[in-house]
């Protein structure tokens, strides 16, 4: 009964980041459409960037969608893993073209810097607030699952920082309201460009490593080795792979060296033993282990296959 319960609410998570994500994508379009029109009408650039970041949310909102759809595909004889990277794939999209995005309104900024142009401010201010409230509502519906799922967290940040900025671009829109100071135009989107590429690279950093089959930075290879060794029927370990497959499953494989030639059914109790450390210590939860007894193979820990 309780494996059954489990199951169900799981489903019933998965749907409700669907439909928040949906939610999101349908309120960007809105917002760009928006923002579009009225950087056009009034001559803001930093209006117009955050159309163009909004832009660049919904596509990372539908990437986090098809992502998430993916990711519930079960595994096949093609596909022995299924799509459980497809999550971070998405991951690695997004965080790639919020720095890409930055990098384009740099180059804008510093044009308009250069060519100053006077702007509509009231157009400015009211498609601020627009973006302000739509984002904020987003950013709470994505709050809770970018806590646990890095796909997730992608597409809250694309969000959050979108609606930073449209704070940050109301800010200049009242400046240029009453102070006619239409050089923090530019000087807000330089701004804000800069706040993109600090949140987007730690993000991309974490899922290249991941797509790289890179050891996650928790896991104490040295340590794993020194805690299996210590079993007194195991001469060594060696040849260690560890990975993350995915936000909730950490891999490892490793050749085991015994003192002498045990029985299967040994085996069997001593990797039981193994299995258990290993989720409690370290949370690695996907174990495969390759038994050894007087085998002619390198010794080290990491061997280049």
């Amino acid at each position: 009964m309780s494996r059954s319960h489990s199951h169900n609410h799981t489903h019933s998570v998965k749907d409700l980041k669907g439909r928040n994500l949906i939610i999101s994508i349908f309120l960007n379009i809105l917002i760009t459409v928006s923002q579009v029109i009225g950087g056009l009408i009034s001559g803001s650039l930093a209006l117009l960037s955050d159309a163009l970041h909004n832009f660049s949310d919904v596509v990372s909102l539908i990437v986090s969608y098809i992502a998430n759809r993916l990711s519930k595909k079960e595994a096949s004889l093609q596909r022995t893993f299924g799509f459980k990277r497809a999550e971070i794939l998405a991951a690695f999209i997004n965080s790639a073209t919020l720095i890409i995005v930055a990098i384009l309104l740099i180059i804008e900024a510093v044009k308009r810097i250069q060519h100053p142009e006077p702007i509509q401010s009231n157009l400015v201010i009211w498609l601020a607030l627009l973006g302000i409230l739509a984002n904020g509502f987003s950013v709470l519906l994505l709050k809770k699952d970018s806590q646990a799922n890095m796909n997730m967290r992608s597409a809250y940040l694309h969000l959050l920082t979108d609606m930073l900025a449209s704070v940050a671009v109301l800010v200049g829109g009242v400046l240029m309201q009453f102070y006619q100071i239409y050089w923090v135009d530019s000087l807000l989107t330089l701004a804000i460009a800069i706040y993109l590429i600090w949140m987007g690279f730690d993000l991309l950093k974490q899922s290249t490593k991941v797509l790289m089959l890179f050891t996650p930075d928790t896991i104490p290879v040295d340590q794993i080795v020194k805690q299996i060794n210590a079993f007194a029927e195991i001469k060594s370990v060696h040849h260690i792979h560890v990975w993350q497959l995915n936000e909730n499953e950490i891999h490892l494989e490793a050749h085991i060296d015994f003192n002498k030639n045990i029985t299967l059914t040994q085996f069997d109790a001593i990797l039981q033993d193994v299995e258990v450390l290993l989720l409690k210590k370290f949370k690695i939860n996907h174990v495969n282990i390759q038994p050894e007894f007087g085998k002619d193979d390198p010794k080290d820990i990491i061997v280049q296959d």
